[in-house]
């Protein structure tokens, strides 16, 4: 009776376990499982700014989990270097799959940049000194300025309403095929501090059709 009692109890723990266990497709999970792994901050893997605000969980989750490597080498590389420190210009860590630029500038006043978008890549930006502003709006809610070139991975448009943010050193931001984005702005019009800029380019697997709208 003992035994079949601890048996019970054995299995009882196991299933449980089981089910409390996320399952590897982040498209399935719930909001809570999402909430969860996002907040953990594993997938970080040491790199201790913080994910802005605008970030697409459920899309970081996705596109992590489709070549987690990749997407480990970019964080650790932000987290293990001396990013205020890096020579400007392009550093590959996986050859064209993945590499960082490094740029200086001074942030331009807000008519003067337009929005962006990539279908091949994914941007992790990160302000390492200095501050600008960054909008953000979906790319189906844009206007097609210049069409998408394959060779550049860019297109280019205009948007009349879109989510401004102030990127610092202590957050960063990940930019998806469906965020059309507008770096490099002063964060207000006096301010013309100079801003060093990492940008990780992540090549992402197969796109979904709707991306390219």
């Amino acid at each position: 009776m003992k035994l079949r009692i601890v048996l019970i109890t054995v299995i009882s723990v196991l299933m449980a376990a089981c089910n409390n266990k996320r399952n590897d497709d982040p498209s399935q999970w719930s909001e809570e499982e999402l909430n969860e792994w996002f907040s953990e901050g594993e997938w970080q893997h040491g790199f201790d700014a913080t994910p802005d605000e605008s970030v697409n969980q459920r899309e970081m989750a996705i596109r992590y989990h489709m070549n987690p490597e990749r997407w480990e080498k970019a964080f650790t590389f932000l987290s293990e270097q001396n990013l205020a420190d890096l020579d400007t210009g392009r550093h590959e860590l996986e050859g064209a799959d993945l590499y960082v630029m490094v740029s200086e500038y001074i942030p331009k006043g807000v008519d003067s940049v337009q929005f962006e978008s990539h279908r091949l890549y994914a941007d992790i930006q990160y302000v390492a000194s200095g501050r600008e502003q960054i909008s953000i709006v979906p790319v189906n809610e844009t206007i097609i300025v210049n069409p998408y070139d394959e060779e550049s991975d860019v297109q280019f448009m205009e948007a009349i309403d879109a989510n401004e943010r102030i990127a610092t050193p202590d957050n960063f931001f990940v930019f998806f095929p469906s965020n059309a984005h507008r770096p490099s702005v002063m964060a207000n019009p006096y301010d013309s501090t100079q801003v060093k800029k990492i940008v990780v380019k992540v090549r992402l697997n197969g796109l979904p059709a709707e991306y390219y709208q």
